[in-house]
């Protein structure tokens, strides 16, 4: 239980001020693991157990840089962006064929 209350979640790594605004959210790992820690007591509890801030961590900037990888791709098991689909693939999401812009 205590391994997918670990590996269910994933730690986001805000800055400062962002943990104060979203009362420490991205830390939800840790409530999973101990629901009795209030969000106030988060940032503490990595601190005395630094291995659960290793654990499934994101930061900001790594989470921007994912903001345009909406699909996923069941051949490679990663996840991909509308870029990436093959043409065909993308018409087809689109409706319809290809043309070269308004008519």
């Amino acid at each position: 239980m205590h391994e997918a209350a670990l590996r269910g979640s994933s730690y986001y790594d805000l800055p400062a001020v962002l943990r104060w605004f979203t009362a420490n959210v991205g830390m939800h790992h840790v409530h999973h693991l101990c629901s009795c820690v209030p969000f106030c007591r988060l940032p503490r509890a990595l601190r005395l157990h630094p291995d659960l801030a290793r654990i499934g961590r994101t930061t900001l900037g790594e989470s921007l840089r994912c903001v345009r990888l909406t699909l996923w791709d069941d051949t490679r098991r990663r996840p991909m962006s509308f870029r990436e689909l093959p043409t065909s693939a993308a018409d087809h999401a689109r409706g319809g064929e290809p043309h070269s812009g308004p008519q």
